[in-house]
C-alpha cells in the first residue's frame, strides 16, 4: 500500500491532469455535438497549441501571449480547414469524415516535423509558475502544476459562459437539439457550424498551451492526448459539455491513481471503465439524444 501522502498527491496530479482533458475534450465533444463530425485531427489542434507557446515564450517570455496567441493561431487553422475543406464532408457518410480528419492530423504533424524536426522541444514555464507549493506538510507540489488547474478553470467557465448564457450558445445548443429546426428559424447553419469548429479548435489549441511546460514539446505529442479525449467524451456522453470535465476529473485520476499502485495497468484501468459504462450507460454519464 503507497503511503498516504503519496496517494495524495498522485490524487491531486490526476485532478490537475484532469482539468487539462476536460478542456480538451470539450472542445471535442462540443464539435461533435453540434456537427456531428468526428474531429481525428483534434489532437494535431493539441500540439500546434504547444509549439506556438514554444514560438512565443521563446520570443517574448510572455505566457499571456502565449496563451492569446495559441487562442488565435488554432481559430485562423480551423476557420482555413473548415471552410476549405471540411464542411464537405458534412453530408459524407462518416467514414470519409474519419478518413479526411485522420490525413489533416497527419499532415499537421509532418508540417511541423518539417519545421521544427523531430526532437523534443522545452518550452519555459512562466516566472511566477517557480516555486514549490507546501500542502499542510502532507506533500510538495510545483507551483505551476498547481496554476495550471486554475486557467484550466477559467477557460472552462469561459467555455460555460458561452455555451449557457449567450445567444451563440443558445443557437449552438439548439442546433445540437435539431439542426434541421434551426435552419427553418432563419438561422445560418453553415455560420453556426463555422464558429462552432474554432471554438473546439481553440479549446485544444489553449490546452497544448498550458501543457507545453510540463512535458517535451515533440509533433506526436497531441495523439495519447487525443485518445485519451476520446475516452473522456465516450465517458462523460457525448455532445454533454458537463460530461466532458467530469469524464476529464475521472479518466485524470483513474491514470494517476492506478499509476501509485500498477504503473503497467495505468492506461488499461480507462479503458477497463469506458467499457463498464458502455455496457450500463451506452449514452455516457451524462449523454442524452441530441442535447448538450
Amino acid at each position: 500500500m503507497p503511503p498516504v501522502a503519496l496517494l495524495v498527491s498522485q490524487a491531486f496530479s490526476g485532478f490537475a491532469f484532469g482539468t487539462l482533458l476536460a478542456l480538451m475534450s470539450s472542445g471535442l465533444t462540443i464539435i461533435f455535438g453540434t456537427l456531428g463530425f468526428v474531429n481525428f485531427a483534434h489532437g494535431a489542434m493539441f500540439m500546434l497549441g504547444a509549439y506556438t507557446a514554444f514560438v512565443v515564450l521563446a520570443h517574448t517570455h510572455s505566457y499571456i501571449l502565449a496563451l492569446a496567441a495559441g487562442a488565435l493561431v488554432l481559430m485562423v487553422v480551423a476557420v482555413v480547414l473548415e471552410r476549405g475543406l471540411l464542411r464537405f464532408f458534412y453530408t459524407r457518410p462518416p467514414e470519409d469524415q474519419l478518413l479526411v480528419t485522420f490525413g489533416l492530423s497527419v499532415m499537421l504533424i509532418e508540417a511541423i516535423r518539417y519545421f521544427f524536426g523531430s526532437d523534443s522541444q522545452r518550452v519555459s514555464q512562466p516566472a511566477w509558475g517557480d516555486g514549490i507549493v507546501n500542502f499542510w506538510n502532507l506533500f510538495y507540489y510545483p507551483l505551476y502544476r498547481v496554476e495550471v488547474i486554475g486557467i484550466a478553470a477559467v477557460f472552462l467557465l469561459a467555455l460555460y459562459l458561452l455555451l449557457y448564457h449567450t445567444s451563440l450558445g443558445l443557437m449552438v445548443r439548439a442546433g445540437i437539439e435539431d439542426r434541421v429546426m434551426v435552419g427553418l428559424l432563419g438561422i445560418d447553419v453553415r455560420r453556426m457550424f463555422l464558429v462552432v469548429f474554432a471554438i473546439g479548435a481553440m479549446a485544444a489549441g489553449v490546452a497544448g498551451v498550458i501543457f507545453s511546460p510540463l512535458s517535451a514539446v515533440i509533433p506526436d505529442m497531441g495523439t495519447p492526448f487525443l485518445i485519451q479525449a476520446f475516452v473522456v467524451v465516450v465517458i462523460g456522453g457525448l455532445g454533454s459539455f458537463g460530461g466532458a470535465i467530469v469524464g476529464g476529473i475521472v479518466v485524470g485520476e483513474l491514470l494517476s491513481l492506478t499509476t501509485a499502485f500498477a504503473p503497467d495497468y495505468a492506461q488499461v484501468s480507462i479503458y477497463l471503465v469506458m467499457a463498464l459504462v458502455l455496457v450500463l450507460r451506452p449514452r455516457g454519464l451524462f449523454g442524452a439524444v441530441g442535447r448538450i
